[in-house]
């Protein structure tokens, strides 16, 4: 079982975290979570357009969660998906999604009458309103959907997918859950949203006092959410729908792996990690602060691995990198060493124990290399 981090962000605008969405890839099932704002461009990007979904999932009814729903539906039409899309959400569902294909429904009836395709299947949408409970079967992946607390939204839901022997927990938008925590126990995975208070301050215009408090409440703070992990017992932890997008990466790792000594992931779009690799164990505790190469470009990546428990987005040694991408590798691991704030590599963490090459795919076979230097924390 697979997860692809498709949108890490939340309603904040952000270029580098799109809205909410994960992507599942279990036993032949593409199971979409949520279907926040720039989706489609992850989906195609992740190697998984629209027309291929088995089906569409959604944690609750806010807009971050669903704006690009119109968007799936017809660009999966246009890439030619030739059956309905099976939607299942909160009770609500039917009514929104009815009324949002009313909405376009002229802009549709034009371009059905213009366009000519072979055929609309794509354009009908099969929704199924869930309870909490409830599970759902997707071949020999079952998913249960939790009853988690973000009120005053009525009706939310994380999700526990199960396959292969494999458990993994989206924990959706929730405060503390004890429900959640119950249905994550021991999962090999819990990805979890967080709300990082300290980054959010009063701006005079935009949010006051009232607004970061209200927000607060009905997320999860950066200071619970290692503590919530550790008190599931689960093997590895992801964060995700960071707010705000731009938190200090450096900060919130050192604040969560102090209440959660598992592997844990800040979770970045199309992040790819497979719950069956397990072989990213480590001697001693360490926090990894890396560089993802695609040629000459790079991006940021973070993990912190543990000594008792191993997880890989995947791997390759680094006798096996390409001479290029290695001599860029060592280039950027000095540029990054010496800028210390963008990189945990700062004068605080100068003891290098190892170095780790991991990859994640992406499509058309092309990879990015994550050059990951480690460092003692």
């Amino acid at each position: 079982m697979e997860i692809v981090f498709l949108g890490t962000g939340c309603p904040v605008v952000s270029t580098e975290r799109y809205g909410p969405a994960q992507l599942i890839l279990a036993d032949n099932a593409k199971i979409l979570v949520d279907c926040g704002s720039g989706v489609t461009q992850r989906l195609v990007a992740a190697g998984t357009p629209g027309r291929a979904l088995d089906a569409l999932l959604l944690t609750h009814l806010h807009s971050d969660h669903l704006v690009d729903l119109y968007q799936l539906i017809v660009s999966s039409w246009h890439q030619g998906r030739d059956r309905p899309l099976p939607v299942y959400g909160p009770p609500g569902t039917r009514r929104y999604v009815e009324g949002l294909m009313a909405l376009w429904e002229p802009e549709l009836s034009l371009r059905i009458a213009h366009e000519k395709r072979p055929s609309t299947a794509a354009l009908e949408v099969a929704v199924t309103e869930i309870a909490a409970g409830q599970t759902l079967t997707f071949g020999r992946t079952q998913v249960e959907a939790v009853a988690v607390d973000h009120k005053p939204v009525r009706h939310a839901f994380g999700f526990v997918f199960r396959s292969g022997g494999l458990i993994l927990a989206l924990s959706g938008d929730t405060r503390r859950c004890e429900a959640l925590i119950a249905a994550a126990r021991g999962a090999d995975l819990l990805v979890h949203e967080v709300f990082i208070h300290r980054e959010l301050p009063v701006v005079p215009g935009v949010r006051s006092a009232e607004t970061v408090t209200n927000v607060a409440g009905y997320h999860t703070l950066s200071s619970e959410v290692g503590k919530i992990a550790a008190e599931a017992g689960v093997k590895a932890l992801a964060l995700t729908h960071f707010v705000p997008p731009a938190a200090d990466r450096a900060a919130l790792l050192a604040e969560v792996a102090a209440d959660f000594a598992g592997p844990l992931v800040l979770a970045e779009d199309l992040l790819r990690i497979d719950l069956a690799a397990r072989d990213f164990a480590m001697p001693t505790r360490i926090c990894l602060s890396g560089i993802c190469l695609s040629n000459d470009r790079v991006q940021p990546a973070t993990l912190v691995p543990s000594e008792r428990t191993s997880m890989r987005t995947s791997a390759t040694p680094s006798s096996t990198m390409p001479s290029r991408l290695a001599a860029a590798r060592e280039r950027s691991m000095r540029r990054s060493s010496a800028k210390g704030p963008r990189s945990l590599m700062t004068t605080s963490t100068k003891r290098l124990l190892a170095r780790l090459v991991t990859r994640t795919r992406l499509p058309k076979g092309r990879v990015w290399w994550a050059a990951v230097s480690a460092a003692m924390s």
